[in-house]
């Protein structure tokens, strides 16, 4: 093949590989198309050890400012998608480094810390840096959910299931389906509730109050769970 057929397939196969045309035939025409393939200079022989110095010295400036700028737009990025986490500290890296593995992860995750620590932050950040950015995200302070209607707001419930159930009623659980669920405070939770629980995450279903058979695709992708410590 010629210089500029080369030119073009190397520019696919690596386009940010910069390269510099040498040739001995040199004309407007095909300098120009040359710059069109992605040529970063054009250079005609003769020519000079310095001009050639000069044009390899400006690639490197060029490549070293697009590795810098890619950098600072990642790094930008990355804080806007972690949600406010800001720290330097090697255990607050680690847990960047933990939300980076976990972001794509379709099992629960059980997150633990004390009041104030940031363990909300943590979920929204796992959740909206990954696959699942698009889907639902559903918070529920388990602390906050009245005892006898536990049940109710998690699984959902069906017609005349108890006094007021006018009509089918979807849960948090099918509310996040495809999605998260952050369960807030969960140790909050009554034992009783948190068997049921238990058995949502293990068999991937819900059933709704009142109905004998589970319904399997009521169950987001993942869970997140957060506990004091």
């Amino acid at each position: 093949m010629d210089g500029l057929e080369f030119l073009e397939k190397l520019k696919r196969a690596h386009p940010r590989t910069e390269v510099a045309m040498m040739t001995g035939h040199g004309s407007i025409e095909s300098a120009v198309q040359a710059m069109k393939l992605g040529a970063y200079d054009f250079i005609t022989k003769p020519f000079r050890v310095e001009e050639l110095k000069l044009v390899l010295q400006r690639m490197a400036e060029k490549i070293r400012l697009v590795s810098e700028n890619e950098f600072l737009r990642e790094r930008v990025t990355t804080e806007m998608e972690l949600s406010g986490i800001i720290g330097s500290s090697a255990k607050i890296q680690d847990v960047l480094r933990m939300v980076a593995r976990l972001k794509n992860t379709r099992t629960p995750v059980l997150i633990t810390g004390e009041s104030g620590t940031g363990k909300e932050l943590v979920a929204r950040a796992i959740h909206f840096r990954g696959s699942l950015a698009q889907r639902p995200f559903v918070a529920v302070d388990c602390g906050a959910l009245v005892p006898t209607l536990i049940e109710s707001e998690l699984f959902g419930y069906e017609r005349g299931a108890f006094t007021g159930a006018l009509k089918p009623k979807d849960g948090l659980f099918q509310a996040a389906n495809g999605g998260t669920l952050f369960l807030d405070e969960i140790g909050e939770l009554p034992l009783e509730m948190q068997t049921k629980l238990l058995r949502a995450l293990q068999e991937k279903e819900v059933r709704r109050v009142g109905k004998q058979r589970a319904h399997p695709g009521g169950c987001p992708h993942r869970r997140s769970h957060q506990s004091r410590s």
